[in-house]
């Protein structure tokens, strides 16, 4: 064959080529539409944590988007699940405990849409391929917060404003549940790390957002002696008792350095743009998402605020070298070398996982040494639900 016939084929065969479709790698994407659930509105810091987060993703990816905000944890949720779908929503989430069964629920009526949900536990024992779980790790952000608390206390301590024996901390929570004892509990071995004699109390409204429950509550353990306060609870209730009392507090889901320029402290939280970005790509991109996602502080998922004016000098520099020691696997939040149960450290501990009626341990979550919260081929929602010594329930009821 003359050369000039094999570079005849030759370009012949380059433009064929260059015209066929490539299928490696380059599925057409999804058009996505997403549809959010809140529990609350902007009223509430937890609520408005995710809203901004969804506003923020969405507008990153240039995704269109419905909000029904004060869905509550009941059948109302199904029902704006199925509209959401029904609507041309690809994507829905919500975000609050008790929509878990009702977010099953619709998946299992649109099983062409993908139902995320915020704190739940189901998704990893129901093996829905259109349900999942998503958290992140805040206890460790509740322990950088603990570290910010203690080190306040320490300054009170060398001022002469208290004893080492009444650096008493305070802590509004609203239920009796894992992710509350898992987040008071951090942060209360955060606060240890720094100022070995803290002691806390804490006391449960019954309900995510009750200002007046929340404000008594802060009102109750400032009364009791408790001399810096944090929560987790979602009203401006227990700040603003603070700002009042002039105790210094630590938030949850965002700053309220406004409404308490001189209480202030830190917040720790969730930032949920990370996840609601990585889900809503794998719809477009036709990926399964992840049954139990778990961010962390090297997802950019667990941050905390500017500090406010009240916090201790060396603040900074304590959070900076602990959050490095945390990313690097130095520190490990439940290390049970830094707490004991009934007098004894604990060696051995079977974690309700998987939830059932009975609440039964079904998980070995010790090991190494330390307690494997949010672990990985466990589920995401924390299930630390252990009472440790230092820290007081003052009720129980909820």
């Amino acid at each position: 064959m003359k050369k000039s016939m094999k570079w005849l084929l030759a370009v012949v065969m380059m433009l064929t080529l260059s015209v066929l479709p490539s299928f490696a790698g380059s599925a057409e994407e999804t058009t996505v539409k997403a549809g959010f659930i809140f529990l609350h509105d902007e009223n509430s810091t937890y609520d408005l944590n995710f809203i901004n987060a969804a506003k923020e993703a969405c507008e990153n990816m240039g995704i269109e988007y419905i909000f029904k905000t004060g869905i509550p944890e009941g059948q109302e949720c199904y029902e704006a699940a199925c509209e959401l779908a029904d609507a041309g929503c690809n994507f829905v989430f919500a975000d609050s405990f008790g929509h878990e069964d009702y977010m099953i629920e619709a998946a299992r009526e649109f099983p062409d849409v993908q139902f995320c949900h915020a704190t739940g536990t189901k998704a990893h024992t129901e093996q829905m391929p259109n349900f999942h779980n998503a958290f992140a790790s805040i206890y460790e952000g509740r322990y950088l917060a603990g570290i910010v608390a203690g080190m306040k206390l320490n300054e009170m301590i060398e001022a002469g404003e208290i004893t080492a024996e009444e650096a008493k901390m305070g802590y509004v929570g609203a239920y009796t549940y894992a992710e509350v004892i898992s987040g008071f509990t951090s942060f209360y071995l955060g606060a240890r790390s720094v100022c070995p004699s803290v002691t806390m109390e804490v006391t449960f409204t019954g309900s995510w957002y009750d200002e007046t429950a929340e404000k008594e509550g802060a009102n109750k353990l400032i009364d009791d002696g408790c001399v810096l306060i944090s929560q987790h609870a979602d009203s401006m209730g227990a700040p603003t008792a603070c700002e009042t009392a002039g105790v210094p507090n630590v938030s949850y889901n965002g700053s309220t350095v406004s409404a308490c320029p001189n209480t202030f402290l830190v917040s720790s939280s969730i930032n949920w743009a990370p996840y609601f970005e990585y889900a809503m790509g794998c719809v477009a991109g036709g990926e399964e998402i992840a049954a139990d996602w778990t961010g962390d502080i090297a997802t950019g998922s667990v941050v905390l605020t500017d500090l406010g004016s009240a916090v201790a000098e060396g603040t900074q520099e304590a959070i900076d070298a602990a959050k490095a020691d945390l990313i690097a696997g130095n520190i490990h939040v439940f290390d049970t070398a830094t707490f004991t149960v009934e007098g004894k450290n604990l060696e051995s501990y079977m974690a309700d996982v998987d939830t059932d009626p009975d609440y039964e341990g079904d998980h070995e979550a010790v090991v190494d040494g330390y307690f494997h919260e949010s672990a990985e081929g466990f589920r995401s929602a924390p299930y630390f639900d252990i009472q440790i010594d230092g820290i007081e329930f003052l009720d129980t009821a909820f």
